[in-house]
């Protein structure tokens, strides 16, 4: 029989696995594999593992939110020999299982990560570390990984709005040189975004259109401090409409970016702290894993 190692994240979501769990690996057994299952422990557990026995198995599942897939794919950008992931999403955004249009129903979900077609996705390649659909600094992203689990469980992506509308009386701009193909730019930013994904924050389509996750580049987004109110309102209605028609708002397409500040700045990697760092060097691994989809 096919060998299946099974990592998931008992808390992600609202928990609801723990009711599925039997019916999951039901499905993966009746797909002729012998499963193995891992909760994790801590914060990294999931990469551990994934660096240590994915080379005995010929699949890998997980399940639970971005920040769990997020783990699943930095072990596997450290391993050689490389193995498919399946990915059944619980958490309370899912922004990259939205843009692999993953089916939200959890047995579903188990049903494609085990028969499903591989698709070769690219991976963010992040200093020494590595993600899977965004890296992020400014406005809102500390949100992310500060608002309170169980807040995340009830609200869902509403639970980062509520409380990243409490920090906007008082928003931090970084100076900083972001340095791209042949450009440079220079300045004060509230807001940067290095993004293979569609849905961001729970949000379609704010990376701008025609993004496709396997074309060897990213999507970024920039956005300069505003002066006055009426620039503060020119950079909402911009974003709230997802069309780009700010000055103050940068959107391109690059396979590498490097950002470099005086001031360290705190980073968050598919919505789990990052680390804070003064040079950044963000590059695209062209098609480095592959995914299941339907």
């Amino acid at each position: 029989m096919k060998k299946l190692l099974f990592v998931y994240n008992a808390h992600s979501g609202k928990g609801t696995i723990k009711s599925k769990l039997a019916d999951i690996i039901d499905i993966m057994v009746k797909n002729d594999y012998q499963v193995a299952a891992h909760p994790t422990q801590a914060q990294g557990d999931a990469t551990k593992i994934i660096e240590e026995e994915s080379k005995d198995y010929d699949l890998i599942v997980c399940s639970g939110g971005d920040g769990t897939l997020d783990e699943v794919v930095t072990g596997m950008m450290h391993v050689q020999e490389k193995r498919p992931i399946g990915y059944i999403p619980m958490g309370s955004t899912n922004d990259f299982a939205n843009s692999l249009n993953l089916p939200k129903n959890i047995l579903k979900a188990a049903e494609v990560a085990v028969s499903g077609r591989r698709f070769a996705c690219d991976v963010g390649r992040f200093n020494d570390n590595s993600f899977i659909y965004v890296a992020a600094f400014g406005i809102f992203t500390e949100v992310s990984y500060q608002t309170n689990q169980e807040l995340k469980n009830l609200l869902g992506h509403a639970a980062y709005i509520l409380e990243g509308a409490k920090s906007l009386r008082d928003i931090e701009a970084y100076n900083m040189r972001v340095e791209y193909g042949d450009m440079s730019l220079e300045g004060d930013f509230i807001y940067g975004m290095v993004s293979n994904s569609i849905s961001v924050g729970g949000f379609k389509q704010i990376a701008g259109k025609n993004v496709l996750l396997d074309d060897g580049v990213f999507e970024v987004t920039l956005i300069r401090h505003p002066k006055n109110p009426l620039e503060l309102n020119e950079i909402v209605t911009s974003l709230v409409a997802r069309v780009d028609e700010s000055d103050l708002i940068y959107s391109f397409k690059t396979d590498k970016i490097c950002f470099y500040t005086e001031k360290e700045v705190p980073w968050t990697l598919d919505g789990e702290y990052g680390g804070a760092h003064t040079q950044t060097e963000i590059r695209n691994c062209h098609q480095a894993v592959e995914i299941i989809v339907e």
